[in-house]
């Protein structure tokens, strides 16, 4: 793009002002009362190349006016900076985050690595609870933390509709995670007490030890329907995203997972081994899920 500017204003005016002393003096002193019409028309071609300067500028940067008078104006961040600026900070892998900011020590005192009240050498045991801990919650999302005695399992469950971010705060952990096979294959036993089975892939089996980075599932993909077992003790900050709400279609839902072998060939597997997939069945609360109530005591949170 290219501006060329042919006369300077002044030189305009200058030039019509000697040209006009050639004349009378009626005509001059009408030239001169000519002059601040002239400098109304020549502010308002300044301003119409202004204009036009603008717009190409503003075209060749693919810049909205709206969005860069925005920019001139607010000493606030734009609300798009803000956004980038939760999402890196969401979806960064940290290891820095550790349980001393929620307020917990490593390891329980309390933990008898899951050999009951009468120690190693004993044959009556008893299971210690596993400890849930409410940071906050709203309609949007529960901040919480389960606190894991050795051996402790959260049985396979699922998360409808749900994205949860889990973090292993201290301790070793192992996660068994499945997502469902899309699209859904169910199999009906044709034996009275079988229950029915749906098909799903195995999506994660392995051991997390803090620190590590933070697991992500999503409501199809992920492992969605996971367990966890505790290694050694060990505390999972997770939160989740919208929180459970059985009204709402959001129902916690416990299963029991069978080899693919167990039910024959209930499909045809198209993609991966046959040891990548399982049949889940839907049981009811086990009795043996033992979980209570605790104190959170790390620092306050401002809603």
């Amino acid at each position: 793009m290219e501006l060329i500017i042919r006369s300077n204003p002044v030189q305009i005016i200058r030039h019509q002002i000697c040209s006009d002393s050639c004349e009378n003096k009626g005509k001059k002193e009408e030239s001169m009362q000519n002059i601040p019409k002239m400098f109304s028309e020549i502010q308002k071609v300044t301003d119409k190349a202004m204009v036009f300067l603008q717009k190409k500028a503003l075209s060749a940067l693919y810049i909205p006016k709206q969005q860069l008078h925005m920019a001139m104006n607010n000493t606030t961040a734009p609300k798009v900076q803000l956004l980038y600026d939760l999402c890196k900070t969401t979806f960064t892998p940290s290891d820095t985050f550790g349980p001393a900011d929620v307020g917990l020590k490593e390891e329980s005192p309390d933990d008898d690595r899951g050999h009951g009240f009468f120690g190693l050498n004993r044959v009556t045991r008893w299971a210690q609870p596993i400890t849930y801990l409410d940071i906050h919650e709203c309609d949007s999302f529960t901040m919480c933390i389960f606190c894991f005695p050795t051996s402790s399992v959260i049985p396979l469950h699922d998360h409808p509709g749900m994205t949860v971010f889990s973090k292993v705060l201290y301790g070793s952990m192992h996660v068994k995670a499945y997502d469902w096979v899309e699209p859904s294959c169910i199999k009906e036993s044709q034996e009275p007490g079988c229950p029915q089975v749906r098909l799903a892939r195995l999506a994660a089996d392995k051991v997390l030890t803090a620190p590590c980075g933070t697991s992500i599932l999503y409501p199809k993909t992920g492992g969605n329907l996971h367990c966890f077992t505790a290694v050694t003790p060990c505390a999972v900050l997770d939160v989740l995203a919208p929180p459970y709400r059985e009204d709402l279609g959001r129902k916690c839902t416990y299963y029991v997972d069978y080899p693919y072998s167990a039910f024959g060939n209930g499909a045809q597997i198209s993609n991966g081994k046959e040891e990548e997939y399982a049949w889940l069945a839907e049981i009811e609360t086990p009795d043996d899920l033992y979980m209570r109530s605790g104190v959170y005591v790390g620092p306050s949170i401002r809603v």
